[in-house]
Formats: C-alpha cells, structure tokens, sequence
C-alpha cells in the first residue's frame, strides 16, 4: 500500500476513534450558561440533548503559561482617557441592541437585561419585524450579541444612561425620503417584511464599526485595545453578513417602490457621507471601478478604502449621521434628546448656553464633574430638525 494513503487512513482511524470517544463522554453539568439572564431562544435545528457539550466545553486557564497572552508594552490596563471613546460606543451598541431585539423578538432590553439600560428611557416605537426563519436566526443572534457588548463595556469603562432611541417607522421612513431626497409613497416601513428589515439594519452597524476603527489611535490601555479588537471585529462581521445578504438580491426591486436593492444601499451611504460631510467613507453595493477594490470591481460586497481597509469616522461624523441633522451640537434621528456620555454631551454643552450658577461651563473636567444625564436646564430641546 502507498505510504501516503497509509497515514492517511490511520490518522482517520484515529479521529474518527478520539470523537465517538468524547461523544459518549457524559456532559460536564457543573459548567453553567455564559449568560444565566438571558431566556432560552429556540434556534437549534434539532434536540439540543443530541448535542455533546463536551466539545465545546474544554475547561481553559487565560492567566496559565499555556493560555496567557504575550505581555503588553505598558501595565495599565485603561487609562481614564480610555473611557470616554467607549461610553460614547454605547449609544451606539444601545441602538443596535433595541433595534435587533424588537425586530427580532418583539422586546427590548428592559425585558432582557433591564440592569443595563440604568433607567434609561425605553426605546420610541419598537415592533417586531415579520422576517422569514433563516433572517429571524441571524438578527436574534446580532440582538444577542449586543445585549452582551453592552454587558462587557460597562464592565470594564463603567455605564451610561440608556439615551432616549427612535426606531419608529416614522423615522426609518424620514431616512429613505432623505436618502432618495423625495417623499416614498407609501412610507417606508422597516418592519414589513425581511427585505425592508434588512435595508434598514444597512444603516446602524456599519456606522459603529466606523466609529470603533477611528478611536482605534486614541486607545493606550492594553485592555481598552484588546476591547475594542474584539469588538470592531464582531460588528465587522454583522455589517459584512448584512451587507452579503442584501448582494445576493441586489438586483431585486423593493416593492412597492421602483428602486432595486443596490439603489437604496447606494442611495443610504451617499446620506451618510452626506450628513457626515467629510467625504466619501461610505459605500453601496455597486460602485465606479475608482471605488472597487484594486480599482478593478464595480461589486462592493465590503466597504473599504483604497487600501481595502476600513474607513474610520470620529464621533463628530458619527453624531452627525445618527442625528440626521448634519451637527454634532444638534440632535434628532435616533437620539431625540441627544446621545450620553461625555464625549456627546461635550458637543451639546457647547452648543446649547446654561448659566454658570447652574451647570459649569463648557470644557470643564468630565473626570470631576460627570454625568450621565442631560443637565436640567435644557430640558426639552425646543426644536425640531426637518430634512
């Protein structure tokens, strides 16, 4: 017999003897769920006990010699500059979180994690979204996956106050009017059906992953990098199944409107850098070859520069394009009544006047003096931002 097929069969052999091993092995019951909190969700294809945990249970030690990470160049693990980039993320992660969780499940995170929201105001006019089964699945897991960015931020840079978030169909119809700069008859609705859906989740991620890759410079800490690799590379990742999702139909017309999949992404990412007013950052589906990749394509499943890397954006675009007012100091769009943190408010305070006896002045050290809500003199903002 060839030596070749020799091993080959016995290195078979051997596998196929390791897996029906450990496939009897019973299941560790000690080990308890990652997320206790969160309630079961029927995603799995067949009985869950036909499963073996063992598998994916295979117990590890990160601060072993065998698992520990190479040693950072500096000892802090975040440094108090860190913080303000992250809290400024969760309003972001906050949206992406509300919007997935009611299209998906039909509530929010005060049913699912109401601890995170830290009495924050529930979200304007969230529905659940009438998706098919295979599109159900992957926006349950994006809404998931949210719940727990919000959980493993607030750990490690402390939390914010839920902001006040429109995901209304009002909203995602003001969207599409701007995007095509004239009124949709009938109004767009997001939650109508999985292709709507999908349109809509187009605008929200990307924005996020924009934002994470232009703090990326102004992170020190070996823990605040570590957070923020792990966590662009997941809405990375959504952005780029969304994003797949709608190629494979981006010839496909939405009804009841005469624009095919690829006119509204096109005509989304022109909004944004548009609002943003920084140039081009932001690409559809189908783009000049000047845009594509190697300047070689006209198809944009990924959006990316030049270099095929991620454009990045700094808080002042990514507020600008999530007010929909084109002004970082003026809000709207998804945060009514602004975005939290102290990066957000920074830009409201030095919009909006408040007397000295009442609130400090602009500028003054967020370190000493935070918080987490608007101050009370503003109360409601007294105007309304039209497109």
């Amino acid at each position: 017999m060839d030596l070749a097929i020799y091993y080959s069969l016995w290195f078979t052999t051997c596998a196929l003897f390791s897996v029906s091993t450990i496939a009897s092995m019973p299941p560790d019951t000690s080990i308890k769920p990652k997320n206790p909190i969160l309630p079961p969700f029927d995603t799995c294809p067949i009985n869950v006990s036909e499963i073996p945990l063992t598998p994916y249970l295979i117990p590890y030690d990160d601060d072993s010699p065998r698992c520990a990470p190479m040693p950072p160049r500096t000892a802090v693990p975040v440094y108090p500059y860190d913080k303000p980039p992250f809290h400024f993320a969760l309003n972001i992660e906050f949206t992406e979180a509300e919007w997935f969780l009611h299209g998906s499940l039909g509530i929010g995170l005060d049913q699912i994690a109401p601890d995170l929201a830290h009495g924050g105001p529930p979200p304007i006019d969230g529905r659940k979204a009438n998706l098919d089964e295979v599109t159900q699945k992957i926006i349950t897991e994006f809404a998931y996956q949210e719940v727990a960015h919000i959980r493993y931020i607030e750990a490690i840079f402390g939390p914010i106050k839920r902001p006040l978030i429109d995901i209304s169909p009002a909203l995602w119809a003001r969207i599409m009017d701007m995007a095509f700069e004239q009124k949709l008859d009938p109004p767009f609705d997001p939650y109508n059906n999985s292709l709507h859906y999908m349109i809509a989740s187009y605008y929200v991620p990307y924005v996020g992953l924009n934002g994470y890759t232009g703090a990326n410079p102004n992170l020190d800490g070996y823990y605040s990098k570590r957070a923020l690799a792990g966590l662009i590379a997941v809405e990375s990742a959504q952005d780029a199944i969304i994003r797949g999702w709608l190629f494979e139909r981006k010839q496909v017309i939405v009804e009841p409107y005469n624009y095919t999949v690829a006119e509204f992404t096109d005509n989304i990412s022109n909004l944004r850098n548009r609002l943003a007013m920084c140039g081009i950052k932001d690409e559809g589906l189908i783009v000049p070859p000047e845009l594509g990749a190697e300047m070689r394509l006209c198809t944009n499943v990924i959006s990316a520069n030049a270099d095929s890397v991620s454009y990045k954006r700094t808080p002042k675009e990514i507020l600008r394009i999530m007010y929909l007012t084109g002004d970082e100091h003026i809000p709207g769009g998804f945060f009514p009544e602004g975005a939290n943190g102290e990066i957000a408010r920074m830009y409201l305070d030095q919009f909006l006047p408040h007397p000295p006896d009442q609130y400090p002045y602009p500028g003054y050290n967020y370190e000493e003096y935070p918080y987490l809500d608007p101050p009370p003199y503003y109360g409601k903002y007294p105007y309304k931002m039209t497109p």
